[in-house]
C-alpha cells in the first residue's frame, strides 16, 4: 500500500531547498508536488564559512539550529502552499547540508546541519535524518546514497544507461546487472564559485561564458593530477576536497585568462564523464540536477561521446527533483525497516537499514 513522504535536499551547491511529496511503496515512488525554495543568503555564507575556517562549538551548534528552522519554515510553507493534510505524511526524509565528508579517515564520519528533532517538532510529523552514517558504520563510505533510487526508477530503460547528476558534485550510476555508482569529479561546486568570484553572477547560465573560453591544458593536468581522479570505485568526495582553495592552489604559479578557467573546469568534469562512459560500455546517458539545464555541457557531452543522451525530464521523471524524491523513498525505507541495497555501491560490508528516526511526539 503507498504512503505519503516528503523528501527534503539541499546539496553541495547551496543553492536552495528542494522540498518533494511523494506517494511511494515497495516499487514505486510517484511524485506528487515539488517546490524549491531559496537559501537564505546569510545563511548560505555562514555555512560556507563553516566549511572553510576554525569555528566554535558554538557557532556550530547556532547553525545547525538555525537550519534547522530554514529547513521547518519551508517545509511548512510547502505544506501549506499545496493544502497537504499533514497527518496523512508519514514521514519527512531529511538528509541535511553536508558540512564535511570523511569515510576514509582512522575515524570515518559524514556530518550533515539541519536539527531534525527542531523540524520534528515545528511541523509535527516525524523525520528521518542521519543517512549516511549506517553505511559508513557498515565500512562504507556513506555516498553516493541515490544510485539505489535510480535502479528503481530508471530499471526499464532498454539499452546499458547511466544516470549522471551534475550537482555540486558529478555522481554516476552504472545500472547493470549489478548497479553501481559513485562521485566522479566537482561540477556546480567549482563552476558556480569560479563565475560568481569573477562575474558575482550565481551561476553560468547555459554554460554560455564557459563556452567562449578554451581549455588550458596545462591546467586541467595540475586538475588531474588529484589523486582522487586516479582512485578506483567505491569513491565519494565533497567541498572538504574540491573547493575554491583547491582551485587557487592550481592557479597560484601562473595568471590565466579567468574565462579559460570556466572552460577549463568544463573540460575537466567532460573527460571525467568520458572516462567512466568508455569503461563501462555505455549506450545511453540520462541527466539529473541542476547541470542538467547546462546546454553547453550538454552539447559538448553529445559531441565528445557520441552516444543518446536524454535528461530525466524528457523520460517523465523531474530531474530537478529526484533527489528529494530519493529521500522521500530512503524516509520511506527507513520506516518499513528495509534495507538500502548500497553495498556494492559504498563498499560496505553488507546492506543496512539507513537512517534515524526523530519523532514529532
Amino acid at each position: 500500500m503507498a504512503e505519503l513522504y516528503v523528501g527534503v535536499m539541499s546539496g553541495t551547491s547551496l543553492d536552495g531547498i528542494d522540498i518533494s511529496l511523494c506517494e511511494v511503496s515497495k516499487l514505486r515512488c510517484k511524485e506528487i508536488y515539488s517546490k524549491e525554495y531559496i537559501f537564505d543568503k546569510e545563511l548560505k555564507h555562514d555555512i560556507l564559512n563553516l566549511i572553510s575556517s576554525t569555528i566554535t562549538l558554538k557557532q556550530l551548534g547556532e547553525l545547525n539550529s538555525h537550519l534547522g528552522l530554514q529547513y521547518s519554515l519551508a517545509i511548512s510553507n510547502f505544506l501549506d502552499h499545496f493544502k497537504v493534510d499533514k497527518t496523512k505524511v508519514k514521514a519527512i526524509g531529511l538528509h541535511g547540508q553536508t558540512l564535511w565528508h570523511e569515510p576514509n579517515s582512522k575515524y570515518p564520519f559524514s556530518m550533515q546541519l539541519g536539527d531534525a528533532s527542531l523540524v520534528s517538532k515545528y511541523v509535527n510529523i516525524d523525520v528521518v535524518s542521519d543517512f549516511r552514517s549506517a553505511d559508513i558504520a557498515l565500512g562504507g563510505q556513506g555516498a553516493p546514497l541515490t544510485p539505489a533510487f535510480h535502479q528503481l526508477m530508471f530499471c526499464d530503460t532498454k539499452v546499458k544507461s547511466a544516470v549522471l547528476n551534475l550537482g555540486g558534485i558529478a555522481n554516476i550510476t552504472i545500472l547493470d546487472d549489478k548497479t553501481i555508482g559513485y562521485d566522479i569529479a566537482p561540477a556546480n561546486i567549482l563552476l558556480d564559485g569560479w563565475i560568481y568570484k569573477i562575474k558575482k553572477q550565481k551561476y553560468d547560465a547555459g554554460g554560455m561564458w564557459a563556452s567562449g573560453g578554451c581549455v588550458d591544458e596545462e591546467l586541467l593536468g595540475k586538475m588531474l593530477d588529484e589523486s582522487f581522479f586516479k582512485k578506483d570505485f567505491p569513491k565519494s568526495t565533497g567541498r572538504e576536497l574540491f573547493n575554491m582553495e583547491w582551485l587557487e592552489k592550481k592557479l597560484s604559479l601562473k595568471v590565466y585568462n579567468p574565462q579559460d578557467v570556466q572552460r577549463t573546469l568544463v573540460e575537466l568534469l567532460l573527460r571525467s564523464i568520458q572516462k567512466e562512459v568508455q569503461i563501462h560500455k555505455i549506450e545511453q546517458l540520462v541527466l539529473c540536477g541542476g547541470g542538467a539545464h547546462n546546454s553547453f555541457i550538454k552539447y559538448r557531452l553529445e559531441e565528445v561521446l557520441g552516444i543518446d543522451i536524454k535528461t530525466s525530464d524528457e523520460l517523465g521523471i523531474n530531474g530537478d527533483f529526484l533527489e528529494a524524491m530519493a529521500f522521500a523513498w530512503l524516509a520511506y525505507k527507513r520506516v518499513n525497516l528495509q534495507k538500502v541495497d548500497l553495498k556494492d555501491i559504498t563498499g560496505a560490508k553488507q546492506n543496512g537499514v539507513l537512517g534515524a528516526i526523530y519523532a514529532a511526539h
